[in-house]
């Protein structure tokens, strides 16, 4: 089995062998892959952090040796909180940006490695071993008010609904799976709207009863959601009211508590 990991800011997964297909995810520096087959130039991928599969371009990611690959897989990691942030390759002096969520590996005196090469990172990391609590996770959120929508988006330059909440928790040392069908299946079950708490994740359904949408509860009526852009607006035993059309745009689900 081929290993590998993304030492780009972003690299888009697409459900086909296309740079016309659809992107339905993204893989941020420092993240570990597998390779399952490849076909021409493309790679299909299983992401290691929440098992996600996809194509990208072979010649977007770097290869690494089964030893590389475990002693990255088994250290210790924390994940950038800054919206963007420069690390520097020691050897040549050279910058590039990493973005919001983006994975450090065994930081010791600002210095972490991949394989051989060597890198510098003087930004805000998440707390290892992960200390979650819901302040931050709301803190986190807010932050990202107004970032665009982007299906398969994972970043505050583009993201999607199951994509923020994702990033949120990740940020804050919470795995979280990639879709909000997905993300339905964890954490604990909150029987009432009256009883969610601020941190919550609320999820939404479409006429056929397949979820599709997912949103972090704020508490006192409200909710932070990816829908056009990172936006709040106002939730009841319904669902998700846009004071702005005057209607409902999503219909409440269930409610899950994850921490």
């Amino acid at each position: 089995m081929q290993m590998g990991i993304c030492n780009l800011s972003v690299i888009p997964v697409r459900a086909e062998t296309s740079e016309k297909s659809e992107m339905t995810t993204q893989i941020l520096f420092g993240e570990l892959l597998t390779v399952n087959e490849q076909k021409g130039s493309w790679s299909h991928v299983r992401l290691v952090y929440d098992n996600y599969e996809g194509w990208v371009d072979t010649k977007m990611i770097i290869p690494v040796d089964e030893e590389v690959f475990h002693s990255l897989n088994y250290a210790e990691c924390g994940y950038n909180r800054d919206l963007i942030d420069v690390i520097k390759v020691v050897s040549t002096g050279q910058l590039f940006p990493i973005l919001l969520g983006s994975s450090i590996r065994n930081i010791n005196d600002k210095i972490f490695s991949i394989g051989n090469q060597r890198y510098e990172f003087e930004g805000e990391l998440s707390p290892f071993p992960p200390s979650p609590d819901k302040n931050g996770i709301m803190e986190m959120a807010q932050s990202l008010i107004n970032a665009p929508y982007l299906w398969g988006g994972c970043t505050p330059f583009g993201i999607d609904c199951s994509g923020f909440t994702q990033l949120v928790f990740k940020t804050n040392g919470i795995k979280l799976l990639r879709d909000a069908s997905q993300q339905a299946t964890q954490g604990e079950a909150v029987t009432f709207i009256s009883e969610a708490q601020a941190g919550d994740l609320a999820f939404f359904d479409n006429e056929e009863g397949v979820i599709t949408h997912v949103g972090i509860v704020m508490g006192e009526g409200k909710i932070i959601h990816a829908s056009g852009k990172v936006r709040i607006d106002k939730i009841d035993h319904q669902g998700i009211y846009n004071e702005g059309l005057k209607q409902y745009s999503h219909k409440l689900r269930l409610i899950k508590r994850i921490l």
